[in-house]
């Protein structure tokens, strides 16, 4: 099945199309000016797409999940039909170069067919002469997924896979921001899912308070910021729905001395600015041990400046612009308190001129840990390089943060590292890698930074209702 991908942006409800009359404007980061426009959803069309959910949910829950999973497998394959224009379209309205965009469809497709993979098992608790006690896991019910611009299709798809497979059905909206690549998916997947498993609303910031508050939803699966988490949280206890809540980070990495920084300076480099720093679980304080300390940044600094920044439609860029207006004003007004602040800035090549919103790669060397650099998280291509001599008052430090998303420890004690990990408040912690994760894997944060799991056997089963069913042995 092959779509237009250059134009009819609309969305989806009960397996049709949908557009609004009102739109919103889809600004091109690179240049700053809209190349498109969006449906912005109301009420009414929150409504109907919630109606529709409702009405296709006993039938599909009752296909049972070896008939679910071939219809996920069969939206896979009509994503990777048409991932060459996916990827062209992404790169355009959030920005990323176009070979990592590429990188996040592929990704977005694996991990599809993978999560339709999974099982969702009956347990058997109890098997005594008297009676048998079995666990089955049902479906919630009509999901309300959240999305945010960062990772716009793969983020859908954490959702979308695990939801529908498990027989629930869904209305997801994108952001606002990045609303394009997910109107498609909803067109694309017209005539593979049946007529209202799968519903596609873009809209602006009032809808999604109007998607909390609506009472035809069982379920929340949220991903943004944490101040909004809260609010999500606070409008879903009105009537109890389910939450599952991914938030902010303000991620450590922890450099010993023993590391090899011919080998590590590039993957440590990249754990913190992939994707222009735009991402939860990127490093964004980075502990570097006294000893290495100026080797490091000096190794950081150089390969900051070696990084081409620009449209990610051009040759040989790498770090695409900031995705939106309020976000970059947000990153710059941080290098900008720190250059009033008199700390010392290490910067990385030119950024193009013009109206997009394009930030250098920023090393801020050694600022105060009170700093807002390091105790309020950048989302954008700022970071903080901590110098540290001793590893509990390193910890104290670290753990200094109402967030507990990821962490990275880099030593060659492996030992070592795995001692200082259990130390760590957070959900995740990798040992000489970042920015790891898998469909089978399950993920969650600490502290503020979440509720809830996403992802494995655990992420699927947050999608389903325990119930548990005693059966007698005799009548």
């Amino acid at each position: 099945m092959s779509i237009d991908f250059t134009t009819g942006y609309e969305g989806t409800i009960g397996g049709s199309a949908c557009g609004s009359n009102d739109h919103l404007d889809v600004i091109n980061p690179a240049t700053g000016k809209a190349f498109a426009s969006a449906p912005d959803a109301g009420a009414g069309q929150l409504d109907s797409a919630v109606d529709a959910a409702t009405l296709a949910l006993p039938g599909w829950r009752a296909l049972g999940i070896e008939q679910r999973r071939a219809a996920l497998l069969q939206l896979a394959d009509a994503i990777e039909a048409n991932s060459e224009a996916f990827s062209a379209l992404f790169t355009r309205e959030q920005g990323r170069p176009l070979s990592f965009a590429a990188a996040e469809i592929a990704l977005g497709i694996q991990w599809l067919r993978a999560a339709a993979a999974q099982d969702i098992p009956v347990e058997i608790v109890e098997d005594s002469e008297a009676r048998t006690v079995e666990v089955h896991h049902v479906p919630l019910g009509v999901v309300c997924a959240i999305v945010p611009w960062n990772f716009p299709f793969l983020l859908a798809i954490w959702k979308i896979a695990p939801a529908l497979l498990a027989g629930n059905t869904m209305v997801l909206k994108p952001s606002p921001f990045t609303p394009l690549c997910a109107l498609k998916l909803g067109e694309l997947s017209r005539g593979i899912l049946p007529d209202g498993v799968f519903n596609v609303l873009s809209g602006g910031d009032a809808l999604g308070p109007l998607m909390t508050a609506h009472p035809g939803f069982a379920k929340i699966s949220f991903t943004g910021s944490t101040a909004t988490g809260k609010r999500v949280m606070e409008s879903a206890a009105k009537d109890l729905k389910r939450v599952t809540l991914e938030l902010g980070g303000n991620d450590a990495a922890i450099i010993m001395p023993d590391v090899d920084l011919d080998v590590v300076a590039e993957q440590i480099f990249m754990g913190a600015f992939y994707n222009s720093a735009q991402v939860c679980i990127a490093t964004k304080r980075l502990y570097i041990h006294e000893d290495i300390y100026d080797a490091l940044r000096d190794r950081l600094h150089a390969i900051a400046q070696m990084m081409k920044v620009g449209d990610g439609t051009e040759e040989g860029v790498v770090f695409g612009p900031v995705q939106n207006a309020p976000q970059y004003k947000r990153v710059m007004g941080l290098i900008e308190q720190a250059e009033a602040d008199g700390l010392t800035l290490l910067r990385g090549s030119d950024v193009p001129e013009g109206e997009g919103y394009f930030v250098p790669i920023t090393l801020v060397d050694n600022p105060p840990d009170t700093a807002a650099v390091v105790t309020e998280e950048a989302f954008g291509p700022v970071l903080p390089l901590l110098r540290f001599s001793d590893i509990d008052e390193l910890m104290s430090r670290a753990n200094d943060s109402e967030y507990g998303l990821a962490g990275a420890v880099w030593s060659k004690d492996i030992a070592q590292a795995k001692a200082i990990a259990a130390r760590m408040e957070t959900g995740t912690v990798w040992i000489n890698q970042n920015l790891q994760s898998a469909p089978h894997i399950p993920f969650s944060g600490a502290k503020q930074s979440g509720l809830g799991v996403e992802n494995g056997q655990v992420g699927l089963l947050e999608f389903t209702q325990a119930k548990t069913i005693f059966v007698p042995k005799a009548a």
